[in-house]
C-alpha cells in the first residue's frame, strides 16, 4: 500500500519558520489532493492546506498569506513561515490516492504526523 514518508517537524520561536516534506511511495497510479492537517492537543484535527490534481489550493484562514504549500508529482511541502505559538501541533500529511493491489482502488492515506513546537 502507499506510505507516507513526513519530515521537517521541530521547534522553532515565534516568528520563525520551518518546511515539512511528504513523499508519498508505493504503487501509486495518481494523488487527486494531498495536503496537510494539523492536530493540537484536546483539539480535533483540522485542515491546513491542501493541493489538488489540477494544483488548486486550500488554504485555512488561521494560515493563510503564511504558509505555502507545494506539490511536485508525489511529493507536498508546506512552507510555514511567521511561525506563531498557536501553530503548535501535530501536523499530518494527507493524500487521496488511487493505488494499485490486485486492481486500482482510491483511498486516503495519512502520515504518521511530525510534531511542530512553537514556543519563546
Amino acid at each position: 500500500q502507499p506510505h507516507l514518508v513526513e519530515s521537517g517537524g521541530g521547534s522553532v520561536r515565534p516568528g520563525g519558520s520551518l518546511r515539512l516534506s511528504c513523499v508519498a511511495t508505493g504503487k501509486i497510479r495518481s494523488i487527486y489532493t494531498m495536503g496537510w492537517y494539523r492536530q493540537a492537543p484536546d483539539k480535533e484535527r483540522e485542515l491546513v492546506a491542501t493541493v489538488t490534481e489540477g494544483e488548486k489550493t486550500i488554504y485555512a484562514a488561521s494560515v493563510k498569506d503564511r504558509f505555502t504549500i507545494a506539490r511536485d508529482e508525489n511529493m507536498c511541502d508546506l512552507q510555514m513561515d511567521s511561525l506563531k505559538p498557536e501553530d503548535t501541533a501535530v501536523y499530518y500529511c494527507y493524500a487521496d490516492v488511487i493505488y494499485t493491489t490486485v486492481s486500482y482502488l482510491r483511498d486516503d492515506f495519512w502520515g504518521q504526523g511530525t510534531q511542530v513546537t512553537v514556543s519563546s
